[in-house]
């Protein structure tokens, strides 16, 4: 993975956090960091070049009038007043390379001086075991700070640990050994052919790069909500909400009547016009 800095800027040497999506349902990671971006004043700095992400482009996602700037697959964000870089990834990647691309992204941490990187996903609503609806959206954590994923600064936000992660399972195992370099991603899984419910949660991207940033000793959390396709921007407010939380972060609101978050300029076509009424 290679790092091309734009001309005349740089990641501030103070920046020691990395905010970053996971590819998942309802593209919920992605809406949050778009609204962190936007809503931190975040500079770009540059973008990413790695083999295994596939290659798009389009126009600026954040200002309202047409300055020639395109929108690449993975672009680099620094927001110098709260310390903070984000990497936004606006496409997908090649199909079984999850983890190559994740040591990838690793490896760029590490070289950008992050001790602390945070992954924001969202999980599939079918899966949720136990649904609780007296309180809205539930914030589910998961960090590398001890060996069960529980972290207390999570914790004394009143967030839930991620139950479904279990480090001695078949399959979590197996990627841990594939970030630690102790395993190739070709060799043949024993149990590929038979795999069962509980394998399915360390296939998704979130568990590749939490395995992969804590396989080089940096601290990572994940922030994770359940949800189904549709309109998620509700799910991605609470992911950023969250991340803001966490982070103590400083926002610019000042442009804003009343409100906490600048909505991107690229947020008025996300779903589309409104249906022709004639139709009814």
């Amino acid at each position: 993975m290679e790092f091309i800095i734009e001309e005349g800027k740089c990641l501030d040497k103070e920046t020691s956090t990395l905010i970053l999506p996971a590819l998942s349902i309802g593209n919920v990671g992605q809406l949050a960091v778009d609204l962190l971006v936007s809503s931190t004043r975040a500079e770009r700095i540059g973008y990413l070049d790695d083999p295994y992400i596939l290659p798009c482009v389009g126009n600026d996602a954040y200002g309202p009038t047409p300055c020639g700037e395109l929108a690449l697959p993975l672009e680099a964000y620094d927001s110098r007043n709260n310390r903070v870089a984000l990497v936004q990834q606006r496409s997908p990647v090649v199909k079984g390379m999850m983890v190559g691309f994740a040591k990838n992204l690793a490896d760029f941490a590490v070289a950008a001086g992050m001790n602390h990187v945070l992954v924001l996903s969202s999980l599939e609503f079918m899966r949720l075991q136990k649904i609780d609806t007296s309180s809205g959206m539930q914030i589910y954590y998961l960090s590398s700070t001890n060996t069960d994923g529980t972290d207390d600064c999570c914790e004394r936000l009143g967030w839930k640990k991620w139950q479904e992660y279990n480090p001695d399972q078949r399959t979590w195992k197996y990627l841990s050994t594939l970030a630690e370099g102790n395993a190739r991603q070709d060799d043949n899984l024993p149990f590929e052919d038979e795999p069962e419910d509980e394998d399915y949660y360390p296939s998704l991207p979130f568990a590749a790069l939490f395995s992969c940033f804590k396989a080089k000793g940096i601290k990572v959390t994940c922030l994770m909500c359940y949800c189904s396709e549709g309109d998620n921007t509700p799910e991605a407010f609470g992911l950023a909400e969250a991340t803001s939380k966490l982070l103590g972060l400083s926002l610019d609101n000042s442009h804003e009547e009343g409100g906490k978050w600048r909505i991107p300029f690229s947020w008025r076509t996300l779903y589309g016009p409104p249906p022709d009424l004639s139709m009814f």
